[in-house]
């Protein structure tokens, strides 16, 4: 797979309203319209090319669309102002009551609260399964099925989602293959390798400052305006339209992804061979011992990594909150959650951005408590930065002292005292 997203989002030029090199911002709540009839037949449907309110569109919007539409290879996208904004929008978009959808069993906390717990309100059904089970996968769609969802790479145990193989089995059955792609801009192009709908959360990799919350959908023309339909869209009527002002900010920001995302993919690799190589548990898809990791190199764009994600279970919650407060202190990163940031951000998903999902599943899932998700920042000296961590862990017995680095002062300091006399 490689598909050049960054040369299509590079393509893209925009000239400001006064002929500036950053497009004009929109600063408006409302547009006019040079004829009654215009505004009628955009009421009526006929949006395309019509601005009516910010919360159906904007022009900072669109521009912010197009370059989401580039980055994913889709017809067009839509941004809004979360994450969970753009993914609610879609199953609310393609689901009645009464139907059903087939889920992966490890996805976002906030997705998977959603659909275990509020969408029944509306009397709709959903199997959480394994994604990475493709005989599952097929007995599990009914025919109320409305949709496949997964994440590409799964929050927060980092599985790997056969994205060709699940586009076969929902062409199959005539329903869409929605794919969460906000761990692997990049890296994985979800809708060349067969996701009929990629939402993304903008608020990580893509905009990469942590400095709001943003979400897409990237998709056909003709979904994409449905979900903007004045009288039965769901990101219209939801009223979960992206500011204008925070358009412009993430588009500016998406001129560095490509950099940021191999310079995240870079430090992250160094880092999880390293604590492998220490013995410690660490998943990350880049190691030759990961489930996915053939399949991973099989939908990979190469020159973006295998990401800035991952894992480390250090064996017990007491041990990760230790080990993440020492980490903080000695200006590793932060403890907070999301990802994307130029400094590592980590927490404990079992406690943090999983607990929405039962102890008991969590242990099901293979989600120890003692699990620390890694979002590795954009560090130039990553071995310093591998020094610091292996010494925090040192201190509180994760690891064994290491004794290398001593014993090659003490060669060296040998064979100094050797050549002299």
């Amino acid at each position: 797979m490689d598909y050049k997203a960054s040369e299509h989002i590079q393509d893209l030029q925009y000239f400001g309203e006064f002929g500036g090199i950053n497009p004009s911002i929109s600063d408006s709540s409302t547009y006019t319209f040079l004829s009654a009839k215009t505004m009628f037949d955009t009421f009526e449907g006929n949006t395309e090319g019509c601005y009516l309110y910010s919360r159906h569109s904007s022009p900072s919007n669109l521009y912010l669309g197009e370059a989401m539409a580039q980055l994913e290879g889709t017809e067009s996208a839509n941004v809004y102002a979360s994450g969970m904004g753009a993914i609610t929008a879609v199953i609310l978009q393609l689901c009645d009551s009464g139907d059903h959808i087939v889920c992966s069993r490890t996805i976002y906390g906030g997705t998977y609260a959603f659909l275990k717990n509020f969408v029944k309100k509306f009397n709709i059904s959903v199997s959480f399964i394994d994604i990475t089970d493709l005989n599952t996968v097929e007995k599990s769609i009914t025919p109320k099925t409305k949709m496949i969802y997964c994440e590409a790479i799964s929050n927060p145990l980092l599985e790997i989602a056969d994205i060709p193989s699940l586009s076969k089995i929902a062409k199959k059955n005539s329903i869409p293959l929605v794919v969460d792609n906000t761990f692997s801009p990049l890296s994985i192009s979800a809708a060349q390798l067969g996701a009929d709908i990629v939402v993304h959360s903008l608020t990580k990799f893509i905009n990469g400052s942590s400095d709001c919350v943003a979400g897409a959908v990237c998709a056909s023309t003709d979904f994409c305006l449905s979900l903007k339909d004045v009288n039965n869209g769901a990101g219209m009527l939801l009223g979960s339209t992206m500011d204008s002002l925070r358009a412009a900010s993430i588009l500016k920001n998406m001129r560095t992804l490509h950099i940021r995302i191999k310079k995240h993919s870079e430090n992250a690799d160094y880092l999880a061979k390293q604590f492998l190589n220490d013995g410690l548990t660490v998943v990350y898809p880049g190691l030759e011992n990961h489930p996915g990791h053939d399949l991973m190199n099989a939908q990979m764009n190469p020159e973006y990594g295998y990401g800035g994600m991952l894992t480390l279970d250090v064996g017990s919650v007491e041990k990760a909150n230790a080990l993440m407060e020492s980490m903080q202190r000695k200006k590793l990163g932060y403890l907070a959650v999301s990802l994307g940031f130029y400094k590592t951000l980590f927490s404990a998903s079992g406690t943090s951005t999983s607990s929405e999902i039962p102890e008991e599943e969590q242990k099901e899932l293979g989600l120890s408590q003692g699990l620390i998700r890694f979002s590795i920042g954009l560090d130039n000296d990553i071995k310093k930065t591998y020094k610091t961590m292996r010494e925090c862990m040192e201190e509180l017995g994760i690891l064994a002292p290491d004794t290398s680095f001593g014993l090659v002062l003490e060669r060296k300091g040998l064979a100094q005292h050797s050549a002299k006399s």
